[in-house]
């Protein structure tokens, strides 16, 4: 009888182990792998080696869809390398960085609410947007996965509260 491969034996989540082995170094390799240079594209392999296989990612709801999309890490890569392209984000580049973090955590399971801004060089003086990134991960086989996340951005009438500032 066939033993079923776990998310840590699965030879699709080949992963630097340094990236897995705390909290502070799976949000700070989430945050390298969603950024890219002018030119580039998020580091999707290094995206999909912190995600367990069942994680999912929760986008902002945009004001054209009735309904909130929850998808699977390959149905959100695929339509994030499009969006990008479609956008002209190609030709800019999009760095995001974490600028503060509220987290809780028991056992072998997290949660982390994560406030982010987004620019397109290091070089900008005014972010493009900030918001909150919503990650929830669980500690398996030696090492974190993230479960899911989900996020919002600021926008007119909803601005990150004060006590995510801090």
């Amino acid at each position: 009888m066939a033993k079923e491969k776990t998310a840590a034996e699965s030879p699709s989540t080949k992963k630097n182990q340094a990236d897995v082995s705390t909290l502070d170094e799976i949000v700070k390799a989430f945050y390298e792998s969603i950024s890219f240079a002018i030119g580039r594209q998020p580091d999707y392999r290094r995206l999909r080696s912190l995600f367990h296989k069942q994680g999912l990612i929760t986008p902002p709801k945009n004001e054209k869809e009735k309904n909130i999309l929850v998808m699977d890490l390959d149905t959100y890569i695929k339509s994030s390398t499009e969006n990008i392209v479609i956008t002209g984000m190609e030709r800019k580049g999009l760095l995001q960085s974490e600028i503060a973090r509220r987290m809780q955590s028991f056992g072998n399971m997290a949660q982390i609410v994560s406030t982010f801004e987004a620019k397109h060089t290091t070089g900008d003086t005014t972010p493009l947007c900030r918001g909150l990134y919503g990650i929830q991960l669980i500690r398996e086989n030696h090492r974190w996965w993230i479960i899911s996340v989900l996020w919002e951005n600021e926008r007119p009438g909803l601005q990150v509260p004060r006590a995510y500032l801090v």
